[in-house]
């Protein structure tokens, strides 16, 4: 009996030094498209006498038939899901069985294990989670983007592999651009920022081709204009839009400013007594003559400027009555610019100044107001539709007049449409500063940027903007020195008989 209880007390401590043991995070999350770096050490008491032949396989696989994920192994046949992705660099002497992972796909989630000779450590496995990709690229912009002066931009992906197949640039704007160098996980475009350009969008998109996956970022081009306004300049600007007048004076001793409408009276009253002039929301009402007056113990000084409003066109108050067997309507709507008039009679579109043996058309405009007049001649048919539009660059109007059958008397009803928003700004910094109205549709711009190893897909094509303004313009004092809405208008007109 005493040999066995001696042969026990030798394997005791044995045990320890004959031990598998495996240092391992057992679980990992990782975002799809990116790469994950999985730490792992083992121990195993013959090291020596197996060879250096490491395995990770995934849950489930049959060792002696299946390919594994990842081995040191060169020549080794592995996973088609994993080839080229999944690698055991680790040196097997150094006991070091870390798993490197790149551009990761949902495909990859599940659980695997590792494997060094015959041995498996199945009491320690990884399991694997792959999440959505929600990292988005970061575009670096200079602070400022003066009219006309080229700036490079830049999109890049700090957060993706250096390794694997590069990502695919995309960019989208209404400026003027062009493609600058690229790096693996970086690209730059070159921007020629135009006043019209201010508060634009502009988009970098990034492709991942082994995962398929697409991320992006858009943000609003800030694009400054520095110009000199002299006395009686203007500024055009539209309707609902925020404007900020900003004065200033470069004076010794310092200037107070202040704001008037028209040009100042003597001891007249400022509207506002501050450098800043703020029309949060510009209607019609605010258009006219605006004055800032610097003033100190040595004079004063004014520059004035003129502020007009753009608007679409308001809504059509048309009338329409008989008189004798003709049927005779007036048309007329205001606007700025001033509106365009046509009629329409059923699907077909009339001329503005038109006359022929059934019809009669007459059309004139003066100032913001436009003015039209209809007279139709002979029979006119039950259902019979006519409609009157007003049209500008901001916006469009129908009003209808439609002969219901068996009635005699036409009705009337309004469709307004209008172009434009509020959330363009024109900023006048150290200065009274226009905006730069535009009344062409901007055509959005888009580069594909591609790696040189990587050949442009015959199929790309790009994204979409909005359009807003901002301006600047400088005022100096020197004597002082020492960014489609629609809506549905229903009107009812009275229409009057004469015999």
């Amino acid at each position: 009996i005493f040999p066995p209880l001696m042969l026990t007390l030798l394997l005791g401590p044995l045990a320890q030094v004959l031990s598998y043991q495996l240092e391992l995070q057992e679980s990992v999350t990782v975002q799809e498209g990116l790469c994950v770096h999985v730490p792992c050490k083992f121990s195993y008491p013959w090291l020596a006498f197996i060879g250096s032949h490491m395995f990770w396989f995934q849950k489930g696989a049959d060792v002696d038939h299946d390919p594994p994920v990842a081995t040191n192994i060169p020549s080794q046949k592995l996973h088609e899901r994993t080839q080229g992705r999944f690698f055991l660099r680790g040196n097997p002497q150094a006991q070091d069985c870390s798993l490197d992972i790149i551009e990761v796909n949902m495909g990859d989630s599940g659980t695997y294990f590792f494997q060094i000779g015959k041995y498996s450590y199945l009491d320690n496995m990884l399991s694997l989670n792959v999440t959505a990709l929600t990292h988005t690229p970061d575009i670096l912009i200079p602070r400022t983007l003066e009219s006309s002066h080229p700036r490079n931009l830049t999109c890049s992906v700090p957060w993706a592999c250096e390794q694997g197949m590069a990502p695919i640039f995309s960019w989208t704007s209404a400026a003027l651009t062009s493609p600058g160098p690229r790096t693996h996980l970086s690209s730059v475009l070159i921007l020629s920022p135009r006043p019209q350009d201010h508060g634009t969008n502009l988009t970098c998109q990034v492709y991942f081709p082994a995962a398929d996956v697409m991320v992006g970022r858009t943000i609003q081009l800030n694009v400054t204009l520095l110009e000199t306004l002299q006395n009686t300049s203007s500024i055009l600007i539209l309707e609902g839009q925020a404007l900020q007048l900003l004065c200033a004076a470069d004076s010794n001793p310092p200037a107070e400013l202040s704001w008037f409408r028209g040009s100042p009276a003597l001891n007249a009253t400022p509207i506002y007594r501050s450098p800043i002039l703020d029309l949060p929301q510009v209607g019609t009402a605010e258009e006219g003559d605006f004055t800032c007056r610097a003033q100190n113990s040595l004079g004063s000084q004014h520059v004035s400027l003129h502020l007009s409003v753009a608007y679409p066109p308001r809504p059509l108050s048309p009338s329409c009555s008989w008189e004798g067997e003709a049927l005779q309507c007036t048309c007329s709507s205001h606007a700025r610019p001033a509106p365009t008039l046509r009629w329409r009679l059923g699907e077909g579109l009339l001329e503005r100044n038109h006359s022929n043996a059934s019809l009669t058309v007459t059309s004139s405009s003066e100032g913001p107001w436009a003015n039209s007049s209809l007279s139709l001649r002979g029979p006119l048919g039950s259902g019979l539709r006519l409609s009157c539009e007003a049209w500008n660059a901001h916006g469009k109007q129908s009003a209808a007049v439609l002969l219901l059958p068996g009635k005699s008397e036409p009705r009337t009803s309004g469709v307004l449409g209008a172009v434009g928003g509020a959330g363009s700004m024109a900023l006048l910094s150290l200065c009274l500063c226009p905006p730069l109205p535009s009344t062409q549709a901007h055509q959005d711009q888009s580069w594909m940027d591609f790696p040189e190893d990587h050949p442009a897909p015959a199929e790309a094509s790009p994204i979409s903007r909005e359009e807003q303004e901002l301006h600047y313009a400088f005022l100096q004092f020197p004597k002082l020195k020492p960014r489609e809405q629609e809506s549905i208008n229903t009107e009812y007109s009275e229409i009057k008989t004469h015999k």
